[in-house]
């Protein structure tokens, strides 16, 4: 049975500028509070809830267990029914002594993730449709739980300012919140950025970014799904929900670049888009190309190229660009000066998955009682994504102050099976796409 019940406003936009000026780079901790050593030195289950139990968010799930074998996943929650229960379903089987979630806590409908959190969980992972993000992580700070929470952390800026205030609020009751922005926690590149930090390469000059790759998996339509349904299942193609493959994927690269640059903000931003060859009535309203720069006050060039195409090259690539040499990441993370390799990282010596790496340290931090809290880049980072994404709609050259003082808000504000999306095909089945230079009446 579907549930009705909408997803609750966010909180206001807030101008947060100034607060956000001061950041510091990578994660922060949060001071020792008796009340949250209940899990310390590895003491007792810790109770996991799951929002969004997608591949991702299934994914994640399997992730937090790698944590750990004291470690229990015991309430999951999505949007629909079949996806919650296969997921439960299949996890169950991979991990029969961590997984115990019974039919009484496995969830469906826009209430969903409230049940989850509701349950008597210590952690939540959130891991659902991106538009969600904001306030999902706001009711499971507020409920008292640490969070696992995916990239982006909105699509919006006004949800940003959601999260912000969420993170704050962690810090205050000495809850944890991790971010899916996982290369942070990729032992390669965590020693690639600092040798760049010390100097290896000199001072950057430019840097370049990329994330070019093949679309994301679409579900077919079924006659007896709304528009709205159809919408949801295949949420990582509508603007809306998902913020544009920007936000996607480029994000995760943008996130390495800021990290570089001591996550300060770049002056302004510029970028060009467009749909090109994802066209058909299946694809969704977002674009399948852009290419972004951002002009930093210290004359630092940042270029971001992404792509979701079929039949085209494909890269992920990160060259940072120094007065004395190069650091590439993140496949073959190595330091290149003169032209000769002077410090490569050999994967051989140290495995590790970034995936787990996050899961293992933030479910470390809450055993040792000192909460990571990775607020402050989560939102720098998913900053970056948003004007990138403002700027290659528009056609526009955007100062990174207006953009954070933007009053955008992508779609309704409260939604139940009954909300019209906001997008909606044409006659001949094509979703519009937005034309810079051309902007909505």
């Amino acid at each position: 049975m579907k549930n009705d019940q909408p997803i609750p406003q966010p909180s206001t936009r807030r101008d947060f500028l100034k607060r956000s000026a001061t950041v510091a780079a990578g994660a922060t901790v949060a001071p020792l509070a008796l009340h949250r050593a209940a899990h310390a030195a590895g003491s007792g289950v810790i109770k996991v809830g799951l929002i969004g139990c997608g591949g991702r968010g299934s994914g994640a799930a399997v992730n937090a267990m790698n944590a750990g074998k004291d470690i229990r996943l015991v309430a999951m929650g999505d949007l629909f029914a079949d996806k919650a229960r296969s997921s439960r379903d299949r996890l169950a089987k991979l991990r029969p002594e961590q997984v115990k979630v019974d039919d009484d806590h496995t969830f469906d409908g826009f209430d969903a993730y409230q049940k989850v959190i509701s349950s008597d969980v210590d952690v939540v992972l959130i891991a659902c449709t991106s538009r969600f993000h904001p306030q999902f992580l706001q009711a499971a700070i507020a409920a008292g739980k640490h969070v696992f929470v995916e990239k982006p952390h909105s699509v919006d800026v006004s949800g940003l300012s959601t999260v912000e205030a969420a993170c704050a609020e962690a810090k205050k009751k000495d809850l944890a919140v991790v971010s899916g922005l996982c290369w942070r926690y990729d032992p390669a590149v965590r020693e690639t950025m600092r040798r760049v930090q010390d100097g290896a390469i000199g001072d950057i000059v430019s840097i370049e970014e990329s994330y070019m790759r093949t679309p994301y998996h679409r579900t077919e339509r079924k006659s007896e799904w709304t528009e709205l349904e159809y919408q949801f299942r295949n949420w990582y193609h509508f603007c809306w929900l998902s913020g544009d493959d920007i936000l996607q994927s480029l994000l995760h690269s943008l996130d390495k670049a800021g990290w570089a640059m001591g996550d300060q903000p770049p002056v302004a931003a510029f970028g060009l888009g467009g749909r090109s060859s994802i066209v058909k009535p299946t694809d969704g309203d977002q674009f399948d190309h852009a290419s972004i720069g951002y002009e930093y006050a210290n004359g630092v060039r940042l270029y971001g190229f992404s792509r979701a195409q079929t039949g085209v090259f494909n890269q992920t690539t990160d060259v940072i660009l120094g007065t004395k040499g190069q650091a590439h990441m993140p496949s073959r993370c190595k330091i290149v000066v003169g032209g000769k390799t002077v410090w490569q990282w050999d994967r051989r010596q140290k495995k590790a998955n970034m995936y787990d790496v996050e899961h293992q340290e933030l479910f470390a931090s809450i055993r040792a009682g000192k909460p990571i809290n990775n607020g402050q880049y989560m939102i720098r980072s998913t900053m970056l994504a948003i004007l990138g994404r403002m700027v290659s709609y528009t056609g526009e050259k955007m100062t990174w102050e207006d953009a954070m003082k933007s009053a955008e808000a992508i779609g309704p504000e409260q939604i139940t099976w009954d909300t019209k999306p906001p997008v909606q095909p044409g006659p001949d089945g094509i979703y519009p796409a937005p034309i810079p230079g051309f902007p909505k009446s």
